[in-house]
């Protein structure tokens, strides 16, 4: 059975309507990036809960949680109409694999994430693995509108600790944006366009790929991957690709 503890909201960052950040302290025992909490609201009686990666890389606090709101979600409504001062329940341990810990050390990792996905490979980007482990790192976050594109500052800050071994590549699918390519990650993947613009390419001797965000995505990505020789990661059998699905 889950163990819950009580948390409280300690900061909130609104983004765009319907997209927030939330900062929490509440005890959670130590975890690795890459993993989640379950976040809970009492409803007729019954505790309800949904997985949410954790933004903050390990070493520091509050927690914060990356959270758009979806329609007829009942927990998501609950969430992003929290304020500082209120409670929450959280999961006493976090949990999950969607991290580095057995991915094996090659040239390149690409980080490829939709939406809210990007909030997991932020905690990532903020600990000493990937730069211990890959020689590059490539991070593309797509989003619908140029608005979606969230945390700049923090993007800007890994950048600047990383110079040329740190690529950003924002991908809007339903605008024209500044410094953005157009379109939406899949297409771009398979048209080469992405790889043109990191000037690197993706293939199962020299690259690692992490998936993160919406199942249609991540569908399409695996079939890309696959076709090119990837091979699916798991504990056990080391692989050229992973995959965390959001929705």
């Amino acid at each position: 059975m889950r163990e819950w503890v009580e948390g409280r909201v300690v900061g909130k960052h609104i983004w765009t309507e319907g997209l927030c950040s939330l900062q929490l302290d509440a005890p959670v025992a130590d975890f690795r990036a890459g993993q989640y909490i379950q976040v809970a609201s009492d409803v007729e009686g019954e505790r309800i809960g949904r997985p949410y990666s954790l933004v903050n890389p390990p070493q520091e606090r509050p927690l914060e949680l990356l959270i758009n709101e979806v329609t007829a979600g009942t927990l998501t409504a609950y969430l992003s109409h929290l304020e500082p001062g209120d409670r929450v329940w959280v999961s006493a341990r976090a949990g999950g694999y969607f991290t580095l810990e057995t991915v094996l050390p090659t040239a390149t990792l690409w980080l490829l994430g939709t939406g809210t996905g990007l909030g997991v490979f932020l905690s990532m980007l903020r600990t000493s693995d990937p730069w211990d482990r890959f020689e590059r790192v490539i991070l593309v976050h797509g989003v619908r509108v140029g608005a979606d594109l969230v945390y700049p500052g923090t993007i800007a800050s890994i950048a600047a600790s990383h110079a040329e071994r740190f690529s950003f590549i924002p991908v809007v699918s339903r605008e024209p944006w500044p410094l953005a390519l157009s379109g939406r990650i899949t297409t771009l993947l398979a048209s080469g366009a992405i790889e043109d613009q990191a000037g690197a390419r993706i293939g199962p001797e020299h690259s690692h790929v992490m998936l993160c965000g919406n199942s249609a995505m991540i569908k399409d990505a695996r079939q890309i991957l696959e076709g090119r020789g990837l091979v699916r990661h798991r504990r056990d059998v080391p692989g050229q690709y992973s995959a965390e699905h959001y929705h």
